[in-house]
């Protein structure tokens, strides 16, 4: 599908097979969503230069994601995308500016660009160039940024009661319950290893779009390119803080489940330990000679009983004046 969007923002349908000689003069941004080979050789005519393909969105090299030819400027970012899901992506998406219009190429479509629309068809003050619209786009989608960080803060803060808590809700605690979280922590990790990878490939189209000649010739693009850099500067000390806490309380996950773990251990060995004795006394008594003094007795059953008995609570009381137990 292509989306165009006139100067007002009211957006239009183009068709590769209702073909237009030229492009009305209004349209400053060409939005190609899913396109097919008929809508991609329908654009190369429009506006006689070679589209990336879909194949050319993913090669990471950055002289093939950033460069000039003939007079057209190409840049491929990555964003994010599906951040309310449990599986975020980073989508490629290929950014042209051409005859002073934007044109863009994604196969994803990430909640920045309906933002960005919305705003659009709302603004009392359009933007008539492609540089302008570029600029305000990428803002958009650092904003998005920041908004998806800030979410996960607060995921991170309600993650990290539920770790930690009180006493008396680590005491009810379900079996399981931290192995669960741990998966949730991973998903976290997942979402900030997004978040800065499209915070660096966004840094590089900052550094190279600086350097156009249409943006040097913009005193406002220009302007608002070097904000979005400092604000991507500053996303990226913060997404790296926001992983280091991730780590933190992955750490102290597993410190917790080894915590739990161990006293289960010593469960099982003080308990082993305090039934010693009695195993003691019984093996002691189970033995089959016949010369056993203790087997005529009268009160010899109900005494072994009783030294078992003894032998037991004595371990267990001096273990609790301990404190072990």
């Amino acid at each position: 599908m292509i989306n165009a969007y006139r100067f007002s923002g009211e957006a239009i349908v183009l068709a590769a097979n209702q073909p237009l000689e030229t492009l009305p003069d209004d349209i400053v941004w060409l939005d190609l969503v899913h396109p097919g080979k008929d809508e991609e050789r329908y654009l190369e005519a429009l506006l006689a230069i070679e589209v990336p393909t879909r194949e050319d969105l993913k090669d990471i090299e950055p002289s093939s994601r950033l460069y000039i030819e003939d007079g057209a400027v190409f840049m491929t970012a990555s964003l994010v995308c599906r951040a309310d899901t449990d599986v975020p992506e980073l989508a490629d998406i290929a950014f042209i500016l051409v005859n002073g219009r934007l044109v863009t190429i994604r196969y994803a479509e990430p909640k920045s660009f309906n933002l960005f629309i919305s705003s659009l068809q709302r603004s009392a003050a359009p933007c008539r160039s492609g540089v302008a619209l570029l600029a305000h786009l990428l803002e958009t989608v650092i904003d998005r940024t920041a908004e998806i960080l800030e979410g996960l803060v607060a995921r991170l803060d309600s993650l990290s009661l539920q770790v930690f808590g009180d006493k008396s809700r680590a005491r009810r605690r379900p079996p399981g319950y931290l192995e669960e979280r741990l998966i949730d922590i991973a998903g976290h990790h997942r979402l900030v290893g997004k978040a800065r990878d499209s915070l660096t490939s966004l840094s590089r189209v900052l550094s190279f779009l600086t350097a156009v000649p249409a943006v040097q010739d913009d005193p406002d693009s220009k302007q608002l390119c070097r904000t979005i850099s400092r604000d991507i500067q500053s996303l990226s000390e913060h997404a790296s803080f926001v992983a280091g806490n991730i780590t933190f309380l992955l750490d102290a996950s597993l410190g917790l489940i080894n915590v739990e773990q161990n006293s289960i251990i010593k469960i099982f060995s003080i308990a082993s330990v305090v039934f010693l004795p009695p195993t003691l006394v019984a093996s002691i008594y189970g033995m089959n000679f016949k010369l056993m003094p203790e087997l005529d007795w009268v009160y010899g059953y109900p005494a072994s009983i009783a030294a078992m008995v003894v032998s037991a609570v004595v371990p267990f009381y001096i273990f609790r004046w301990k404190g072990w137990l």
